[in-house]
């Protein structure tokens, strides 16, 4: 058993931490949980650096609890948000749960004897309360005073078209008592999360000394940024999730693949499993050698291999080789469309293609591909046409139906970089 602090440490996944809870790992093995409200049907790259944080703790030989919010996801946290959020319904809470369970069993060990992780749903027991049960036991131990201090209240107060509802108010309540259950019920005595939920931890650490008389401890993590200011997990494209229904492998490597320079090492800290050797080297080979990139193909590698398997590695790998000119077989037509939605494309009937097809010569000139017939003619004579990453080398050529990847898309590359995406219709 060791101390999970001294790698949050050096990792630089520590924020900040209450009293006595570093002595408290070094006593002896702890439960610890992290929760997972379930405001949508995946987590997200923003979400990773809590389950590593989960993932080192198990690793230490301490026991990690994810806490699935169905109960206080129907309530909403107020934390870091300016608005009052949507209230989701009891269906859309518990389809959010499968997606996120099936998330965190890539992490975590479930099946380990010694320290098994556990998942549990908090509506188990919030879904259970009395209110004026819960009022009498719970809510005197809250002072509504400090409640309006918390900078997650008091935030919403400041905001111009401000205001809390009282659902949102007591969400302090509802996770300060699953820390309280979570104690009876596995001896759970840690409560981690992102520095966004300090004064949630805390609340719960008070709520647990003033009912149990017992000592608990919080531990926080950084909210991530880039080295630029801009918040973690947002693109241009939108939010990258960790479903790939949602994002897929390639866009999700992609992600991890184009980290600016400052930022790569940080993240290899952060989310791969790398030590300090193989950190070191990689720090070594971006400052000497930055153009070859090596930090930010390990991290894409690692991150990816964790999320999405072996399998959503190696198309990842390969979609993205394809825009250097590797083999397009046995991609999909909606990996087709992933890979090139960035270049230029065109829209053609599909029966232009059936029976003897097009000319190529036409093609490439209505397509844009080339100026004209004539520059389309050159070119194949150059050398520097490539259909589905195949060099053409007859004028003649005919383009058909069989010759659509997917029966969808025809992919040409002029030169070296110039990709043009003809798309089938009908």
């Amino acid at each position: 058993m060791n101390n999970p602090l001294d790698e949050y440490h050096w990792r630089g996944m520590m924020q900040d931490l209450t009293e006595g809870a570093h002595e408290a790992f070094s006593q002896g093995p702890r439960t610890a949980y992290i929760g997972f409200d379930p405001t949508a049907s995946s987590l997200h790259v923003g979400s990773l650096l809590p389950i590593m944080g989960l993932v080192h703790l198990q690793r230490a030989g301490h026991s990690p609890i994810g806490v699935v919010g169905g109960g206080t996801g129907l309530i909403g946290d107020p934390s870091g948000k300016a608005l009052e959020r949507q209230l989701l319904t009891r269906e859309q809470t518990a389809e959010n749960l499968e997606g996120i369970r099936g998330q965190l069993e890539r992490f975590l060990d479930f099946q380990v004897s010694t320290n098994p992780a556990r998942m549990v749903n908090n509506l188990d027991w919030l879904g259970e309360l009395r209110t004026v049960d819960f009022l009498r036991e719970v809510g005197k131990h809250f002072s509504v005073n400090a409640l309006l201090r918390k900078e997650s209240v008091r935030r919403r107060l400041e905001e111009e078209d401000g205001g809390i509802s009282f659902t949102e108010f007591s969400y302090v309540l509802m996770q300060a008592y699953d820390f309280l259950v979570l104690l009876d019920r596995y001896n759970c005595t840690v409560q981690m999360g992102g520095s966004d939920q300090w004064g949630n931890i805390t609340a719960g650490i008070d709520l647990i000394r003033r009912m149990r008389g017992e000592k608990a401890f919080g531990v926080v993590f950084p909210l991530v940024t880039s080295a630029t200011g801009v918040k973690f997990g947002k693109t241009e494209a939108g939010t990258v999730w960790l479903d790939p229904a949602r994002t897929s492998p390639y866009r999700f490597f992609q992600f991890w693949l184009n980290t600016d320079d400052p930022d790569a090492i940080p993240y290899l800290k952060f989310f791969t499993l790398m030590g300090k050797e193989e950190v070191a080297e990689l720090e070594s080979a971006l400052a000497d050698r930055p153009h070859e990139r090596a930090a930010q193909r390990a991290l894409a590698e690692e991150v990816t291999r964790r999320v999405h398997g072996e399998t959503g590695l190696s198309r990842a790998r390969q979609a993205t080789q394809v825009l250097f000119g590797g083999d397009l077989e046995g991609l999909s037509g909606e990996e087709i469309a992933d890979v090139f939605s960035d270049v230029p494309s065109s829209e053609f009937p599909r029966q232009t293609f059936e029976g003897e097809g097009m000319p190529i010569l036409d093609l490439l000139a209505e397509s844009g591909v080339a100026s004209s017939k004539g520059d389309a003619r050159r070119s194949i004579q150059g050398g520097g046409v490539y259909l589905n990453n195949i060099r053409v080398e007859d004028v003649g050529r005919r383009v058909r139906l069989e010759d659509a990847l997917g029966g969808r898309f025809l992919v040409f590359r002029k030169g070296k970089k110039n990709y043009r995406l003809v798309k089938l219709l009908g």
